[in-house]
C-alpha cells in the first residue's frame, strides 16, 4: 500500500543559486537587461546611502566644504577664487530644485557617485564583456569612495563625474579618430578642469596612454586627438579670461597653502597618502576575490592543491572577454595617476592631501577585471552584489547607534563645528531684531562663514577677512554699505587676523558674545564661545 503521505505534492523548491546564477548571467548578455539591471542597482545604492549618511551626520552639521560649494551657488560666476565655477554651478542649480537642508546635500553627494558609477559602467563596456563591467560596478560601489567616504560634495567629489567622462570620450575617440569625437574630447577635457586644476593630472596620464600606447599612430594621425585640444582651448577662454581678470588668484591659492619648506615633511605626507589610498581599495578588491574563489572546494585547494586553486581562477585560453586595446589604455592611465602625483608631491615638496586620491582610483576595479587570464563566472558578480547589499543593509541598521556614539566623542570637543547651524539661527534673528531687513553680508573664514551662509534663512554673502583668493560672492564696500556681522573663533589658530580685521573694519560695530551648544538624542555637546561683532548697514 502506498503511504497517503508519498502522494502528497512535494513542497515548491526554491532556486538553486546555481540557477539564480545561470538566470542572470542570461539577462547580462541582454544589452537592455544589464543596462536597467545596473541602472536600477546604481539608484537602490544612491537612495540607500543617502538615507544612511542622513542618519549618520544627524548630530552634526554639514561639512564646510559643502556649506562653501552651496555658497559658490549663489552666484553663477566664472570662478570662485580658489577653484574654477564647476562644483559651485551644480550646487546652484541642485538647491533651486532641493531645500537647503542636510539630506539634501547627502543626496548630491550620493548623487555624483552614481552618475560617476554609471559613466564607469559605460567605460567598462568598452574594454570587457557585461560580466566583467557588472563586477567592476559593484567593486565600486564596495569602494568606500563611492558611500560613507563620499558623503562631502565638494570639487574633489566632483571630479568623480568629470575624470569617468573624460577617460570615456578618450576611450571613444581613440577607437573611432572623428572630428566628432575630438570635439567630445576637448569638451569633457574643459568640463574636468572647469572642476579642478588637479585634473590635469588625469589629462596628463591620457595624454601618456595615446602616446605609448602600441596603436598610438593610428589616433595620433587621426583629428581626434587635435580636434580635442583646440576645443579644450576654446571652452575655456572664458574662464582663462576670469584668471587673468584675477590675477589668478587659484595659483596664489594653490601656492601659499600647498607648498612645503622641505621634503621630508612632504615625504611624511605622501607615504599618508598611499598608505590611506591602498586601504581604501583593499575593501572591494578583497571582496571581489572572495566572490571570485567563493566555491567550498576551492577554498580547500589553497591548503591541499594550490596549483589547482591558481589554475581554476585563471584561465589563459579565454581572451574574448577583453577588449585588449582599450584595456591597456586603462592600464597606462591608472598606472600613471597612481604613480604620478607622490612623484610629483616629492619632487616639488607638495602637500599631499589625502582626498586628492577620491578621484584617482575609479579605474582600478576595471583594470583588475580586464585581465584576460581572470576568470569571472556568471553568479561571481551576483555574490558580490549580495555581499554589498549586506554590508549595506548592516550600516542601515546600525547607523543610529553609531551616530549616537560619534556624539558621545565629540562631546569632548572634537568636531565643535557641530553648532554652527544654531550660531546662524541665533544671529538671523539678532540682525532681524535689530534693523528688520534680511541679513546681507557675513565676515568670516571658510568653516565660520560658510555654514551660516547654508543655514541662515536669509543665506548671507561670505566674506573671507584678509584672503587673497576672495570668492567674488560678497566685497568689503557692499559689506559697510549693506551691513554686516563678523565672527570670530576664540579657539581658531587665525583668530589674531581675524581680530585685527575687525578692528579695523567694525570698530563702529556692536560687540557681543555668544555661547551655542547642541543637543542630540540627550547627549549635551560642548559649549562653543564665538565673539561677534554687527555692523548696521550704512545710512
Amino acid at each position: 500500500m502506498t503511504d497517503p503521505i508519498s502522494r502528497q505534492p512535494k513542497a515548491p523548491q526554491f532556486h538553486s543559486l546555481r540557477r539564480l546564477g545561470a538566470w542572470f548571467g542570461a539577462s547580462l548578455n541582454s544589452r537592455a537587461g544589464s543596462g536597467w539591471f545596473v541602472f536600477g542597482f546604481v539608484v537602490t545604492h544612491v537612495v540607500l546611502w543617502t538615507i544612511i549618511l542622513t542618519v549618520l551626520k544627524s548630530g552634526q552639521d554639514v561639512h564646510f566644504d559643502v556649506a562653501e560649494a552651496y555658497a559658490w551657488g549663489q552666484k553663477f560666476l566664472l570662478g570662485y577664487g580658489k577653484h574654477p565655477p564647476l562644483s559651485g554651478w551644480v550646487a546652484g542649480l541642485w538647491f533651486k530644485v532641493f531645500p537647503v537642508a542636510d539630506w539634501a546635500t547627502y543626496a548630491l553627494a550620493m548623487t555624483v557617485t552614481g552618475c560617476g558609477m554609471m559613466i564607469c559602467w559605460l567605460i567598462a563596456l568598452r574594454v570587457v564583456d557585461r560580466r566583467r563591467a557588472l563586477l567592476s560596478v559593484v567593486m565600486l560601489a564596495l569602494y568606500p569612495i563611492f558611500n560613507f567616504k563620499g558623503y562631502k560634495y565638494n570639487v574633489d567629489l566632483l571630479q568623480l563625474v568629470t575624470l569617468p567622462l573624460l577617460v570615456l570620450a578618450y576611450l571613444h575617440a581613440f577607437d573611432r579618430r572623428t572630428v566628432r569625437s575630438g570635439v567630445w574630447l576637448g569638451l569633457a577635457g574643459a568640463a574636468a578642469l572647469l572642476t579642478k586644476y588637479w585634473v590635469l593630472t588625469m589629462i596628463g596620464a591620457v595624454g601618456i596612454a595615446a602616446l605609448l600606447h602600441p596603436a598610438r599612430k593610428a589616433f595620433l594621425r587621426s583629428p581626434a586627438p587635435w580636434v580635442g585640444i583646440g576645443t579644450m582651448l576654446v571652452a575655456m577662454l572664458p574662464h582663462l579670461w576670469w584668471l587673468k581678470n584675477v590675477h589668478f588668484a587659484p595659483l596664489i591659492y594653490a601656492e601659499d597653502v600647498y607648498s612645503l619648506p622641505n621634503r621630508a615633511w612632504a615625504t611624511t605626507l605622501i607615504i599618508g597618502y598611499i598608505k590611506h589610498n591602498v586601504a581604501l581599495l583593499l575593501l572591494p578588491v578583497v571582496l571581489a576575490v572572495a566572490a571570485l574563489a567563493w566555491p567550498r572546494h576551492r577554498w580547500r585547494d589553497v591548503w591541499h592543491a594550490p596549483r589547482t586553486f591558481v589554475a581554476q581562477a585563471w584561465s589563459m585560453r579565454d581572451r574574448s572577454s577583453v577588449n585588449l586595446t582599450q584595456a591597456i589604455n586603462i592600464w597606462i592611465i591608472q598606472i600613471v595617476v597612481a604613480i604620478g602625483p607622490p612623484i610629483g608631491a616629492f619632487a616639488f615638496s607638495i602637500y599631499m592631501k589625502t582626498d586628492w586620491g577620491i578621484s584617482l582610483f575609479f579605474l582600478v576595479p576595471l583594470a583588475l577585471v580586464a585581465i584576460p587570464a581572470l576568470r569571472v563566472e556568471r553568479i561571481a558578480p551576483l555574490r558580490l552584489a549580495a555581499v554589498w547589499l549586506a554590508i549595506t543593509l548592516v550600516v542601515l541598521g546600525l547607523a543610529p547607534r553609531i551616530a549616537v556614539y560619534d556624539e558621545t566623542r565629540r562631546g569632548s570637543g572634537v568636531m565643535a563645528y557641530s553648532s554652527r547651524s544654531i550660531l546662524a539661527r541665533q544671529l538671523t534673528e539678532l540682525w532681524h531684531e535689530r534693523f528688520h531687513s534680511p541679513w546681507r553680508v557675513v565676515a568670516g573664514t571658510t568653516e565660520i562663514g560658510e555654514p551660516m551662509t547654508f543655514y541662515s534663512q536669509d543665506h548671507p554673502a561670505p566674506l573671507t577677512p584678509g584672503e587673497l583668493w576672495p570668492s567674488g560672492l560678497a566685497s568689503l564696500a557692499e559689506a559697510k554699505q549693506q551691513g554686516f556681522i563678523g565672527i570670530c573663533d576664540p579657539t581658531d589658530a587665525r583668530v589674531k587676523t581675524c581680530l585685527a580685521w575687525m578692528k579695523v573694519n567694525a570698530a563702529d560695530g556692536e560687540r557681543v558674545e555668544v555661547t551655542t551648544r547642541r543637543f542630540f538624542k540627550g547627549i549635551a555637546g560642548t559649549p562653543t564661545r564665538w565673539d561677534v561683532y554687527i555692523v548696521p548697514p550704512a545710512g
